[in-house]
């Protein structure tokens, strides 16, 4: 029977998943149609190694190359470790992550899940305080000896899940800024039919009502700015003394004091980016790891 799928699905099914992005494309799933197109080569993957460049070939009747050295090597496989002590909570780490193997909340030490992580590397540099470790756990094994088929199919749901949270959360953000914008409309033209009301219905007597109803119309938007100020402030407010709370537990980062303002920058950026998607700056990192059962015994040694 002819196989339905396409060629770029069954190159997929040959890759490890690890979503690294070292084959320059931005996933696994990318790089397999672009080789389908005949825009990369099979040779561009360092995890899969020597014996994903070999599956590659034989499905296109090719000759076996080597790994191009621009992509990287093959390599032991590796899993990133977090310096917890170090960690400032900016959550950098847990956005880049491609399958959500990181885990904590804005401002408080983050983990890694060692059983979700692909030993991608894409958490280390947006680091700011290079807190994060990469280390091998495959001993001499490498390539596809140090990567199991049920691995590579795990971290491909786990990174289907990571683009499907990421649709979601742009779809909420983009229906609560067209909210915003539908309401603030909605008040304006109902701020000028009232005036415009108001200035007909006293026309004999026009400019004291009308000077009335544009000075009403006028301090609306001031009780609305001063009652988001009052919301904010009151939000800021519960933030600072739950921090005090963990701080006391000594459930806080140790390092924030000597934050750079390049490293502040960066924080900043991230929590405007949370802002925009409506997630407030206590709450957990979004990851499949919250979707598991694993125990205590999934999470890497902190080292000391």
């Amino acid at each position: 029977m002819t196989d339905s799928r396409t060629l770029a699905d069954r190159i997929e099914d040959l890759l490890p998943q690890t979503q690294c992005t070292k084959c320059g494309y931005d996933g696994c799933r990318p790089y397999a149609e672009a080789i389908a197109q005949g825009t990369a080569n099979y040779n561009q993957c360092p995890p899969g190694g020597a014996e994903g460049v070999a599956r590659l070939a034989t499905l296109l009747g090719k000759r076996v190359i080597p790994i191009n050295p621009v992509n990287g090597v093959e390599r032991p496989r590796p899993i990133a470790v977090i310096e917890e002590s170090l960690c400032i909570g900016c959550t950098l780490c847990a956005q880049a992550c491609p399958v959500d193997a990181i885990v904590g909340a804005a401002k408080q030490m983050h983990t890694v899940v060692a059983s979700l992580c692909t030993g991608c590397d894409l958490c280390v540099p947006p680091c700011p305080v290079d807190c994060i470790d990469m280390l091998p756990v495959t001993g001499e094994r490498t390539g596809w000896d140090a990567w199991t088929q049920q691995q590579a199919d795990d971290a491909r749901a786990h990174h289907d899940q990571h683009t499907a949270r990421l649709a979601r959360e742009r779809e909420a953000a983009e229906a609560r800024a067209a909210a915003r914008r539908n309401a603030s409309g909605a008040a304006a033209h109902t701020a000028a039919d009232s005036a415009s009301g108001s200035a007909a219905d006293t026309s004999a007597t026009g400019s004291t009502v009308s000077a009335g109803a544009t000075s009403a119309a006028a301090t609306s938007p001031d009780d609305a700015e001063a009652k988001k100020r009052a919301v904010i402030q009151a939000a800021l407010d519960r933030a600072r003394k739950k921090k005090e709370e963990l701080a006391a537990r000594g459930q806080a980062p140790k390092n924030t004091a000597s934050v750079s303002p390049e490293v502040q920058a960066q924080i900043d950026a991230a929590e405007a980016r949370r802002r925009r998607l409506g997630i407030a700056a206590g709450e957990d990192a979004p990851s499949a790891a919250d979707k598991t059962t694993g125990d205590k015994s999934d999470l890497p040694p902190t080292k000391r």
